[in-house]
């Protein structure tokens, strides 16, 4: 493996500070500012082991995160969370210009944010998901990290963690609301991904697909219209108000309900063509959605 191609492991804040010759003020948190780098790699992937989040402020390079480079452009924030790997490529003669927030897990344990982190599902939307930021909304953004960086400058005491922690909660909830509103302005695509799923879903059934590929899956869904499962599942909630689980399951009980009744096929037999391992599970499934079981079913029809 060349240098070139070397995977950096980022598992600690002073790993990425040391990478591009920055101070480090405290070992799980730190405010970046790349215009105050002192060194400045020019192709570089990293795996993160810690959270980060940037806005980045001019043009200066590419970022892959998998086999897709980012809609990232000015104005744009960027997340990623420990385990993802993304390839950096600075252009001939950029000098990076974004500020970020990079904090450790270890940072948030015991706290509200750390009970919580789980919920704030854009860590894991994927390179065509970006956050992209109107004038207020940056503003905003570095408020937040100017409160986490005087807090940083602060003589450390009793409420320090505390303070840190609920401030970058406080910048990570206006990044929900700003998504939020980017699902909004994106309404009409949001819808033709609506539509893409549903044809998808009735799809998966008229070609027998549970038999050879199981019960029909978030993520199959997801890869199909070219989202990541937690950025589709925000997506599709957001417009119907259900789940894309709760999709999924609906058609699949409207199936299930049409063999039944429509044909003379075993339970066994129906469960086996809907992607089930074992009809008790479909009978659970069936049951629980339903309120009878499928032989129950079958009779009262």
């Amino acid at each position: 493996m060349t240098e070139r191609d070397a995977i950096i492991r980022l598992d600690t804040v002073d790993d990425y500070n040391r990478l591009f010759g920055l101070e480090t003020l405290h070992p799980l948190v730190a405010v970046i500012d790349l215009e105050e780098a002192t060194r400045f790699p020019k192709h570089f992937t990293i795996n993160y082991g810690i959270y980060a989040l940037f806005l980045k402020q001019s043009r200066c390079g590419d970022i892959r995160y998998g086999r897709q480079t980012y809609d990232y452009q000015e104005g744009t924030v960027v997340s990623f969370a420990p385990g993802q790997v993304v390839e950096t490529n600075m252009e001939d003669g950029a000098r990076p210009a974004a500020k970020g927030l990079l904090f450790h897990p270890d940072l948030i344990k015991g706290t509200s944010l750390g009970q919580e982190i789980k919920t704030y599902s854009f860590f894991s939307y994927n390179s065509t998901e970006a956050l992209h930021l109107s004038e207020e909304e940056k503003g905003i953004f570095t408020d937040c990290l100017h409160k986490i960086r005087m807090e940083l400058a602060h003589p450390i005491d009793k409420l320090s963690k505390r303070l840190i922690a609920r401030n970058i909660q406080l910048l990570l909830d206006y990044c929900m609301r700003f998504y939020e509103r980017q699902f909004v302005t994106r309404s009409a695509s949001n819808k033709d991904v609506l539509a893409k799923f549903e044809n998808l879903l009735d799809a998966y059934f008229l070609e027998g697909k549970p038999e050879d590929e199981g019960l029909p899956s978030v993520r199959y869904f997801a890869e199909k219209v070219f989202l990541s499962p937690n950025y589709f599942g925000d997506l599709i909630k957001k417009e119907t108000g259900k789940t894309a689980q709760e999709h999924i399951q609906c058609k699949l009980i409207d199936v299930a309900k049409e063999k039944i009744a429509g044909t003379s096929k075993t339970i066994s037999q129906i469960a086996y063509e809907l992607g089930f391992q074992y009809s008790q599970h479909f009978n659970r499934v069936f049951k629980r959605n339903v309120g009878c079981t499928p032989n129950q079913y079958r009779e009262m029809q």
